[in-house]
């Protein structure tokens, strides 16, 4: 019989919840890593035994990232830092942002997007991580500069069936990509504006401020991104994006998720912005496509329909990759819903929780 497992990250510790496969019924464990802030969660089902994976910085330990090989009942972390920048760099870890298992092809392999603006990886399944010196050492790296939340690189899309391929992102320098294996990197923004820049300096080579992006993992040519204003596709694997925002009642947010069984289908959060980064009408309400970003409708049965203030971060959406797949947002009221048909109806899975920042799911056999 199948387990759900949902890994919830927040400003205090972290939070597992385990239910059957009919995702009916959760079962959550207790607040652990007490007081750390936990920016990014992770799940590597490709071995014979889950690991799950915490980007935890502590106020007084500072930035780690610990792993969980018994489904959180227990946690670990190397005696020396797992990610530590080389001293020839002269720079310090300052969060942990991302965790993002690479493809089936690369089985020990795992990723960390970092702040400052790096990305690590690891060879020993997240145990120790080296930098990846291609995109430290850009030409384009001291001109980026961090968004409000920091100077992050905050999303990793490792290629499935390509490991010399990949995506990553950060605020607030845009989106990059890779075709060697990271020796080398380009800027991949092309059609993404820059709406705070002068007309005729609205579509730079980088420099935008990418909030998330999220690709198709059967169709992975197929990628969206939420900007800071702006929802986009791109079906060519980030070298060119348009975009797709008709029937958005805002096109500010922070997560974006396509839908695992369908490249045309896809979830967004929209707030109210700049000044008030609220839902508008003070509803909460997840927003969906059906048909690739054409049009937008609704949803909010099960959800709070008046008098909501609260937002979803960047890391605060995810899937579990089912059939029927479920799909999960979290809120920095410390709420977290689930639904089980794409949408439709939404059901409260946890309440009264920290500010969650990072979700991931996994179904395991």
């Amino acid at each position: 019989m199948s387990e759900v497992v949902l890994l919830i990250g927040t400003r205090k510790g972290v939070v597992v919840a385990r239910s059957d496969g009919a995702r009916s019924d959760w079962r959550l464990r207790p607040l652990q890593l007490m007081m750390s802030e936990v920016y990014g969660v992770g799940i590597d089902s490709r071995g014979d035994r889950p690991r799950l994976f915490a980007g935890a910085t502590s106020e007084h330990w500072g930035p780690s990232v610990l792993h969980s090989d018994d489904l959180g009942e227990s946690w670990a972390e190397q005696d020396t830092a797992p990610i530590a920048f080389p001293e020839d760099t002269e720079t310090a870890l300052i969060r942990v942002w991302q965790i993002q298992p690479g493809s089936e092809a690369e089985p020990g392999v795992v990723y960390a997007g970092v702040e400052p603006h790096a990305l690590f990886r690891s060879q020993d399944g997240g145990i120790t991580f080296e930098l990846v010196r291609g995109l430290f050492e850009h030409p384009h790296r001291a001109d980026w500069a961090p968004g409000n939340g920091g100077a992050c690189l905050h999303t990793v899309l490792p290629h499935p069936s390509d490991p010399k391929r990949m995506l990553v992102a950060l605020s607030a320098g845009g989106v990059y990509r890779t075709r060697d294996a990271g020796q080398s990197w380009e800027a991949a923004n092309r059609g993404i504006q820059s709406y705070w820049m002068p007309e005729e300096q609205r579509f730079p080579e980088f420099g935008q401020c990418v909030h998330k992006l999220s690709q198709h993992p059967a169709r992975p040519e197929t990628v969206l991104a939420q900007n800071h204003f702006g929802v986009y596709r791109s079906d060519d694997y980030g070298g060119s994006w348009r975009a797709i925002e008709s029937g958005l009642p805002s096109t500010f947010g922070f997560p974006v998720l396509v839908h695992p069984h369908d490249p045309d289908t896809a979830f967004v959060f929209p707030l109210q912005a700049d000044s008030e980064r609220m839902p508008p009408e003070r509803a909460c309400r997840i927003y969906r496509t059906r048909d690739g970003g054409q049009s937008w409708q609704p949803l909010g049965n099960g959800l709070p329909a008046s008098g909501y203030h609260s937002a979803v971060l960047r890391d605060g959406m995810c899937t579990d990759f089912g059939d029927p797949a479920g799909v999960y947002f979290g809120t920095r009221n410390g709420e977290v819903f689930a639904t089980r048909d794409d949408g439709e109806s939404w059901e409260l899975v946890a309440e009264h929780l920290p500010d969650v920042l990072s979700l991931r799911a996994a179904v395991l056999a």
